[in-house]
């Protein structure tokens, strides 16, 4: 493998070299030896443009890791070494990407680093709350529990979210069929009357030329609007890469009807059951919050989690330094302030969770309810304007006619 390196030498000098080795702990070890300084090591591979960087690297796949997971607890549970786990476990895996994180896994813990501090290495590819279960894992002795508790949390979360996505998808598919439709009418059909009707050279109605003009324009300008869609896109795509963007583009998501209470109800239930799977870890509130804020999918909770972090590690109650943010449900508030008062936050904490997936359902349930007849109203109606704007003139010259 490929690292690029910045180092430091002893006369102040940094260089910046590309080193061949077969691993990141090797090479630090050579490094070293040679009396070298690290300023920084990451592994070759990555795309730059306009100062950011996009990692090869793929994610790896939340079920695979599940899996890994499952595997790993098993082993540890049957009495075999962690390291010799590890080793088992890596040579089962088919993804390339996973199998290269779990086999520099296998190399820093071999070479003495715990196993918190060897997934933490790989970067942005492994969650922040799973470095930090495995870390109060290992200092309670009770690895193989938490990584049962972190597969648990996480078949719960991914069960919430495949809920969701599942309730969405119908009214995609009416959303998506509708464009489509509407295109091919638009495209093809309009200037097939266009033509009929020319021949005639009456005066269409107000309607029917409205929709033959907007026809001509897209098969004009088909290419500059195809282009203009894109650069749009574009646009947007690196617009939310700026830092907070996407925290604002998250706070506007939660203004929007019926959708903005499914996304904050989703991401109350998401913060709640980090919070309490971290929590029964042994992780003390302050680092748990500091985890959660970098687990979320919300940006905008996750910054505001952030500041309530800083009030909490100030000495001021959970319970008031959420409701001071003015974002978090009443309800979420009430009942972690109760599960301080008693001693029992993180019992609480997961009622919470529970409580608004069950929210989540009956809002989706909702939501469905009268989206998908509102979209196949809408889409009749769009529908048939267009043929009653082709076919009013045919209407007319009957009527004269007759």
């Amino acid at each position: 493998m490929e690292f690029r390196c910045r180092l430091g030498t002893d006369t102040g000098e940094v260089i910046e070299e590309i080193r061949v080795a077969e691993s990141e702990p090797k090479l630090r070890q050579e490094l070293e030896a040679k009396g070298l300084y690290i300023l920084s090591l990451s592994r070759k591979g990555g795309l730059f443009w306009s100062g950011w960087s996009i990692a090869r690297r793929r994610r790896i796949k939340t079920r695979e890791f599940l899996v890994f997971n499952q595997e790993l607890a098993t082993l540890l549970r049957a009495g075999l070494p962690l390291v010799q786990s590890i080793d088992i476990l890596r040579q089962r895996i088919d993804d390339p990407s996973f199998r290269a994180t779990l086999n520099d896994v296998h190399d820093r813990v071999r070479s003495g680093a715990a196993l918190s501090e060897a997934f933490e290495a790989q970067g942005a590819v492994i969650p922040g709350i799973y470095t930090a279960s495995l870390m109060a894992g290992e200092k309670s002795g009770g690895l193989e529990e938490v990584i049962r508790r972190y597969v648990a949390h996480v078949k719960v979360i991914a069960q919430v979210k495949r809920k969701t996505v599942s309730a969405l998808v119908y009214p995609a598919i009416l959303m998506g069929l509708s464009l489509v439709v509407v295109s091919i009418i638009v495209l093809r059909v309009v200037p097939e009357f266009e033509e009929f009707y020319r021949g005639f050279g009456a005066e269409l109605p107000l309607i029917t030329r409205i929709i033959v003009s907007i026809s001509t324009f897209f098969r004009a300008y088909f290419t500059l609007v195809v282009l203009g869609v894109g650069g749009a896109v574009a646009a947007a795509w690196y617009w939310l890469r700026q830092p907070g963007q996407l925290a604002m583009l998250d706070r506007l998501i939660l203004k929007v009807p019926a959708v903005g209470q499914i996304a904050g109800r989703f991401a109350t239930s998401q913060l709640a059951r980090t919070l309490a799977t971290l929590l029964s870890g042994g992780i003390p509130l302050v680092s748990a919050i500091d985890v959660a804020s970098r687990a979320l999918g919300n940006r905008f909770f996750a910054d505001q989690l952030t500041l309530v972090g800083q009030r909490v590690r100030e000495g001021e109650p959970l319970a008031s330094s959420m409701a001071a943010r003015g974002v978090f449900p009443g309800v979420a508030i009430k009942m972690v302030e109760v599960g301080e008062s008693t001693g029992a936050l993180q019992e609480m904490l997961t009622s919470v969770a529970d409580f608004f997936d069950e929210e989540i359902d009956t809002q989706l349930s909702r939501f469905i309810t009268i989206v998908e007849p509102a979209l196949l109203v809408i889409m009749g109606i769009v529908i048939a304007a267009l043929l009653i704007a082709l076919y009013m003139p045919l209407l007319q010259m009957g009527s004269v006619l007759s």
